[in-house]
């Protein structure tokens, strides 16, 4: 139990307000007179001890737990109230631990340390005479100032010390630079520099924040050619992209992100109008940063090397091998991997090849236009390993055929859409020339031998659903808008088509969800951090264990019962979701006004009075009920779609 659901549990909502509004008991419930607003002669405040909330039907129409009266009573935000409650109650709240606050600083730190040295390196190549040549290779490379600039270009010099003892002076110790991945420990001991004689490129996150470097060799005998950070706490090169901070904007006002290989690519697009371009830095791309880019947008093109991605001497079954810059890690093509991201985060993954022997750097430098004709051209992943599986294959010998349909069969069975899987299948037959039924043929003797004898298909989407019925629609809800706040704007298109208000804090019932939804909604209204990181910042550390908690939930159900939030048809269940939440508003709403309707009806005041008061409710109540229609006729049709479909 949360310390919110603590304090509800200890605190009596009638107690509390009964402090400054006079309160007269009518059945179950308390009424009396507005404190929000002049009012003398209607009694449209109402106290409901059950649910422990409050409702004002008269000219506020607002609503709430006791968190929410004392808000909107005192004045007081959510931090306030908290420690008020919390007091009243006889509950200890738990301030941030030594350990936290030490963590938080220790990061800050960390990142003055590199920001220190980013300055440091770019003094080095605009004021040195080593970086005056470095300066005019980037020039030569028709990089303009504007953009070493904006990407903040450095140069580490070729010294074994210069940059430990720039920061050393600048009052940090070797510790530091260690935890900032700037400095080797030698086996004989003491530090050295890590970056020598190198093109330095500062690698930022999403919010902006400098995470290490990337460092490119000058010396072609120096090696590896690139040489990134160490892990940190900082730098995590999996979880991190190369631009994004950059290309964020971009990327969502094209609705597209390109992802290419390098550094020097990614400014060389940057330069040329292209923003979209970010880079894995050398790794395979990962599901944690097709996440990170399925904030801004579902659609992916990656720029394929041709030498590295489709020749056949690199080409190892479905995993493609690429260059690696640290040779730490082994980056590969995994279409397999990418087309199950592609499944589970409903996003559509395309691949381009590359000129033979062209970087995008140089692709853009000939001509910008060629760029733009490329990412047209992109192709489905399937369709990408079929051609580059049969290319100078003799499709004549049946070995062949067979191998290049064992390795894309399986590719074919992981599309989510049966359409797309049937069209591949004809497509694949057509290439090998065979007929389909041998494909279907041989993709049922596998699925019979791999079959597991456990649990059918049926039986887990019949316990998927018993379970996902247990959930309270709130927190299911506010849980997903927690996971992806653009879930939003979905919604708010759905109830607008039905012409419905847009979803609003309104919708939820306690304060603390209240108050969550609206960092949420705030965090879309806003373009300086991702909205994850936006609403977590503005909560309060309880709100944020209450946040935690409910995403603990969803992500439970999912991943215990194997529900996939990002499959097309379980986001109609969600976005029906959506609507059973502002159905069972609107049914409570009613079952008030109803009450109101009585109470108006009991009220010792005159008949004018009364016949206003009824008119009122009687209005409110048929508003509620055509928007009430409205939704249930919509969930019906979402359900009869979804029967048809399965």
């Amino acid at each position: 139990m949360s310390v919110i659901d603590e304090i509800r549990d200890r605190i009596d909502i009638v107690e509390i307000v009964s402090e400054t509004v006079k309160l007269r008991k009518s059945g179950k419930n308390y009424t009396g007179f507005c404190p929000f607003h002049p009012n003398t002669r209607t009694p449209a405040f109402v106290v409901f001890p059950e649910t422990g909330t409050w409702r004002c039907f008269g000219a506020c129409n607002e609503g709430g737990d006791v968190f929410g009266f004392l808000m909107k009573k005192e004045g007081w935000d959510f931090p306030e109230t908290l420690r008020y409650l919390a007091q009243r109650a006889g509950i200890q709240l738990q301030e941030r631990t030594p350990i936290e606050e030490e963590r938080e600083e220790a990061h800050q730190k960390l990142r003055e340390l590199l920001e220190a040295a980013s300055v440091f390196y770019r003094h080095q190549l605009l004021q040195s005479e080593e970086g005056a040549s470095v300066l005019e290779y980037l020039h030569g490379r028709a990089f303009t100032h504007e953009t070493l600039e904006v990407f903040e270009i450095g140069y580490s010099p070729k010294s074994w010390d210069a940059t430990r003892t720039h920061l050393m002076g600048k009052g940090y110790s070797d510790k530091d630079l260690l935890d900032a991945g700037m400095v080797s420990e030698r086996e004989t001991g003491g530090t050295y520099d890590r970056f020598r004689h190198r093109i330095m490129i500062p690698i930022r996150d999403a919010r902006g924040r400098l995470a290490g470097f990337g460092a490119r060799a000058i010396d072609p005998e120096d090696q590896p050619k690139f040489l990134n950070s160490p892990q940190t706490d900082l730098f995590d090169k999996g979880g991190l992209l190369y631009g994004l901070d950059k290309a964020r904007k971009a990327i969502r006002s094209s609705d597209q992100v390109v992802i290419v290989e390098g550094y020097m690519d990614v400014m060389a697009l940057h330069q040329a109008g292209f923003e979209n371009a970010v880079s894995p830095m050398g790794t395979a791309l990962s599901e944690g940063q097709l996440r990170l880019l399925k904030r801004f947008t579902r659609n992916v093109v990656l720029a394929l090397d041709p030498d590295a991605a489709g020749s056949k001497a690199t080409l190892r079954g479905l995993d493609v091998a690429r260059e690696t810059f640290d040779r730490d890690v082994d980056p590969v093509f995994d279409a397999r991997g990418l087309l199950r991201h592609e499944k589970r985060l409903d996003a559509e993954l395309r691949v381009i090849t590359l000129p033979q022997g062209k970087d995008p750097d140089e692709v853009v430098a000939e001509d910008p236009s060629a760029w733009s004709t490329l990412i047209k051209s992109a192709r489905p992943i399937v369709d990408y390993v079929i051609d580059v599986l049969s290319e100078d294959q003799n499709l004549d010998d049946a070995k062949t055929k067979a191998e290049i349909a064992r390795q894309v069969l399986p590719l074919i069975e992981d599309i989510a859409d049966s359409v797309e899987r049937e069209a591949y299948r004809q497509h694949l037959a057509r290439k090998l020339r065979v007929d389909e039924r041998a494909l279907l043929s041989s993709r049922s003797s596998k699925s019979s031998r791999g079959a597991s004898p456990t649990m059918s298909t049926s039986k887990m989407g019949e316990e998927v659903q018993s379970r996902g019925k247990d959930i309270p629609h709130e927190r299911f809800c506010l849980g997903l808008l927690l996971q992806n706040p653009e879930l939003l704007y979905r919604i708010n298109r759905q109830f607008q088509a039905l012409q419905l208000d847009r979803l609003t804090h309104a919708d939820f019932s306690g304060t603390a969800h209240k108050v969550i939804f609206q960092a949420i909604d705030k965090a879309l209204n806003q373009d300086e951090e991702e909205p994850i990181n936006y609403w977590r910042s503005v909560l309060d550390e309880s709100l944020i264990e209450v946040a935690d908690s409910i995403l603990m939930d969803l992500e439970h159900l999912a991943r215990f019962a194997g529900l996939d939030l990002e499959r097309q048809k379980v986001a109609d269940e969600v976005s029906a979701r959506f609507m059973q939440l502002r159905k069972q508003n609107l049914e409570s709403e009613l079952n008030r006004l109803q009450f109101l309707l009585r109470t108006a009806i009991e009220m010792d005041v005159s008949e004018a009075d009364i016949e206003i008061n009824i008119g009122n409710y009687k209005r409110e109540v048929q508003l509620h009920a055509i928007q009430k229609a409205k939704l249930e006729q919509a969930l019906a049709k979402r359900q009869g779609s979804l029967l048809t479909a399965t």
